[in-house]
This record gives structure tokens, sequence and C-alpha cells, in this order.
């Protein structure tokens, strides 16, 4: 039998290797900083609730649109269970309203440097990738954002990977002058304290993506969701398809949203202590870490490929990322126990240039 050749027609997607130019640590390491997980733990009801799994919860598919977990969030943010969706992960809410809120070919524009995987879903829909650089101060460029006249407008706030936080009139300014879609990730909003979920579900023209990857600790059981204006999540649900978080999953992430929030917010607590000490601990070791809202610190480095690849011998993997536009070679590196902290900035004071 020959094999198959696609249509004449057919073009290939890019893989993710050739989209997202981040340089990936896969050497085993003790301390795992390179992919903004929580460290501190996993919520102790949700995890009770993995333990006692049951056969019959396993051996069939979740309800579709998880409704107790849809009525816990709706619950946690004040909206209405209709105003939310869920998805595997954030990663997945993105990928699914690139599709279902824009046509191929469409513009989608972005601030760079931000979430590697916006261009690469961007390019898997068949949408066109604009990045728009960020001022020197780290803001968004907003004129230049809206001068692209795009579909749809993807922001990160607290940005991926530089940490800071966008002002609200900046964002504000996006939601009211938009042309079209304004997708507004906030992964890691539990950190910054600040949301926009309020204002976004009074409008038909935008939504919020969260996780429970983050400051929920469940970042391998693949949960996100979008809020945003009923139809806009109707749209996200049809691109989406059945069964797109499994049984136990929908289960923990409700105990966790539930049972779990005085540890989830002990835990954020934590992490912000922690942050604030890997802040001091570089810069009084000479580096200069960018500012952060988020639970992970980026520091520029020379030749970050290097320093990681140096780290990850002693047993601590960060995330590298080369030529960042408008700050170079730089180190994302997840806040952790205090402990950990000195550990890590003891040791990029040995071994960055």
């Amino acid at each position: 039998m020959t094999r198959a050749e696609p249509n004449a027609g057919f073009v290939p997607r890019p893989s993710f290797v050739d989209v997202v130019p981040y340089v990936s640590n896969s050497a085993p390491a003790a301390l795992h900083l390179a992919d903004n997980t929580n460290v501190f733990g996993a919520p102790p009801t949700a995890l009770a609730t993995i333990h006692a799994a049951t056969a019959e919860q396993v051996l069939h598919y979740p309800p579709s649109s998880g409704p107790a977990l849809l009525e816990a969030i709706a619950s946690y943010h004040g909206v209405r269970p209709n105003e939310v969706v869920l998805a595997c992960g954030g990663d997945g809410v993105i990928d699914c309203a690139f599709r279902a809120l824009c046509e191929p070919g469409n513009a989608v524009v972005f601030p760079v440097p931000t979430f590697m995987m916006c261009r690469y879903f961007a390019l898997t829909n068949g949408l066109t990738p604009i990045p728009v650089a960020m001022s020197a101060d780290g803001s968004i460029d907003v004129e230049g954002v809206l001068r692209a006249r795009a579909s749809l407008i993807y922001v990160c706030a607290p940005n991926n990977p530089t940490g800071g936080q966008p002002r609200s009139t900046d964002l504000r300014a996006l939601l009211e002058r938009a042309n079209g879609i304004v997708v507004l990730d906030e992964a890691y909003s539990e950190f910054a304290g600040e949301t926009l979920v309020g204002e976004v579900v009074q409008q038909d023209r935008a939504i919020v993506v969260r996780t429970f990857s983050k400051a929920f600790g469940l970042a391998g059981l693949r949960v996100g969701y979008a809020i945003g204006a009923p139809p806009l999540m109707r749209e996200i649900e049809k691109a989406r398809g059945p069964f797109a978080v499994s049984s136990v999953s929908l289960r923990a992430a409700t105990a966790a949203i539930t049972s779990d929030l005085p540890w989830v917010q002990a835990r954020v607590k934590d992490a912000i202590a922690s942050r604030i000490e890997l802040v001091r601990l570089l810069t009084e070791r000479g580096l200069t870490p960018l500012p952060s809202a988020a639970n992970f610190v980026l520091v520029p480095v020379a030749d970050a490929r290097r320093v990681a690849e140096r780290l990850a011998t002693r047993g601590i993997a960060v995330r590298a990322f080369e030529q960042l536009p408008g700050i170079g070679d730089a180190l994302r590196i997840a806040v952790a126990p205090l402990d950990a902290m000195r550990r890590v900035a003891d040791a990029l004071s040995e071994l960055a240039p």
C-alpha cells in the first residue's frame, strides 16, 4: 500500500518547536522552576479527590460542559455559569478562541515579548500574527496595537515572560477602542491581585482567560476556562468540542475552588514573599531582574542558554530565552520557598556573566 499524499491545497502547519523560540531545559532537576507552576504544593482537598477517584468515574466520558465546576467558577468570580466555558488548560482556551472568533487569514496582534504560544496558535489556526514591540518602559504601545486593526488582540496580564502588569488604563483603552475581539490572558492574576473580569462580562467584544495551573497548583490536570459574554462563550464551546476536561480533573478543580481557597490564598502570599526576596537577592548580587507581578521573575543575562545549562548541572531548571525584543537573553525563574530562592541567587551570582 502506498502512502497517501496531501492534496494540492494542503499547507503544513508549523510545529511547536519551529515557532516557540525559548530554550527548553529537559534535564532532570531537583528544583524545577522552568514552567511557572506552583512548586509550593497542591491543594489538599483536590489531592484527596484525585486519590478517591472510582472506576465508575474513570470508565465513562465526563459531562461535556462540567456544570458543577462552572457553578463553582462563576461563584468565585461573581459571574453567571453561562459566562464561563471550560477547556484543556489556558492554552486550550486561547486555541479555541482564536479558532472560534477569527476567520482564516485574519490578523492577530499582540505586544511583544509575550506568551510564545500566542504566535503558535495564530499560525496553526491559519491567522496572521502581528507583533507590536512594547514601549521602552515595558508598557503596551496601545496606539501601535490599535493601528493594526486586527480581528483579535491578545494581551497577557501579568505578562509572560516579563512578569509586568500592564497599566489598567492601557487595558481599558484596548477594551474600549479595539476593532475586534480582545483576549485578556489572566493566568497569573491571583498573584497580581488585579482582574478585569467584571468589566469584560459587561461587553460582547472581550474574553478573559484563566487557569488552574498556576495559583491553584493543578497544572498536571489541564483545566482552564474563559469568561465573557454568553454569545462568545457559545462560540468558544463550539470550537472546543466535547469532553475537553477529564472527570477526575473536573472533580479535583471543583474541590480546589470550593474547599481549598484558604490554602490557595496562603500559597499566593508565600509566592509573593518569595518573589520579593528573589528580586532582592538577585539585585544584591549585581543582577537586574525586571519588576514582576506574577509568580516568576525574568532576569536578563548574557548567553542565557549556557547559564541555564550550567544551572541544570546543579539540579536547578529555569527557562532560558534568547533575544527577547527589547530585552535580549534572559532567564525566567519561577518562585519557590525562600531557601530555594537563596540557592538560585547564589548559583546565578557564580554562573551569570
